[in-house]
Order: C-alpha cells, then sequence, then structure tokens
C-alpha cells in the first residue's frame, strides 16, 4: 500500500513519517483535491469503501485491519494506481 502512494510520483502523498506509519490505517492524500470526490465515488463504484478521511484532517484513510484480506488490498493498490493514470 505504502509503495503505491510513494510510487506514484506526487499524485498520492502520505503525511506521515516513514518510521511512524501505521500497518492498519494508511491516510494518503491526493496532489489535487479537486479530484478527491470523483476518486471516493470511483472507488465507490468499484466496491472498494469507506476511504474518506477524518474530517478535521481529510484526504483518504484506508483502514487495513486483520479481516481485510490481501486481494482487498491489491484490489484498492490496482483501483489507486488506475485511477492515478487516468487523472494524473
Amino acid at each position: 500500500m505504502y509503495s503505491a502512494i510513494d510510487d506514484s510520483e506526487g499524485f498520492y502523498t502520505n503525511p506521515v513519517d516513514p518510521d511512524c506509519r501505521s500497518a492498519m490505517n494508511v491516510p494518503f492524500i491526493l496532489a489535487n483535491a479537486d479530484l478527491d470526490g470523483a476518486f471516493l465515488a470511483e472507488a465507490k463504484a468499484a466496491g472498494v469503501l469507506g476511504l474518506k478521511g477524518h474530517k478535521s484532517v481529510g484526504g483518504m484513510r484506508a483502514s487495513i485491519y486483520n479481516a481485510v484480506s490481501l486481494e482487498a488490498v491489491q484490489a484498492l493498490v490496482a483501483f489507486m494506481n488506475d485511477f492515478a493514470k487516468r487523472n494524473g
């Protein structure tokens, strides 16, 4: 997940120092906040839910607790890569 963010050439960023990153909650920000609504709408249409970040922080947050399968995380990463290619 972090590799997809870090390797997106700035399309996505993670505001957390790499030494302090959580394995369960992965926040990320789109470089163009005007795309947030489209990102969330397209993610929902693709079956990827619950990505909207906290209202005081903004951005996105993927919660990938134990019940979330590797395949679900891979689907999110694939969606993120596709969205970045189409909108970057």
